[in-house]
């Protein structure tokens, strides 16, 4: 679900329209998919809309990321700019998958 993004110098009032609708309608540059790497405790996500200040919401896109959510053993351990991380538990699986918005 991405947006068109105007340009700065954008004149034209039925593409800015358009770019306010589709924020109006939940559209976001700023999701993405994550799978948890597999042998290790941490993910890093990289993401060029991320920032320190952001908000990293993660939701289970398949059972086994669902088993990691409900054991609460995976958790936003750092926000940067340009990437978040994932803290995790160390597993062979290589099917824990989660979507993510990034809010602020």
């Amino acid at each position: 679900m991405t947006a068109y993004v105007p340009g700065i110098t954008e004149t034209d009032l039925k593409k800015i329209i358009l770019a306010l609708q589709q924020l109006a309608s939940g559209r976001s540059n700023a999701v993405g998919s994550v799978t948890l790497a597999a042998g290790a405790v941490s993910t890093v996500v990289a993401d060029k809309n991320c920032s320190a200040g952001s908000t990293p919401i993660l939701t289970p896109a398949t059972a086994a990321a669902a088993t990691e959510l409900g054991n609460g053993t995976v958790f936003v351990s750092a926000v940067s700019n340009g990437s978040f991380t994932l803290t995790h538990a160390n597993s062979a699986a290589s099917t824990r998958t989660f979507l993510y918005a990034l809010l602020g």
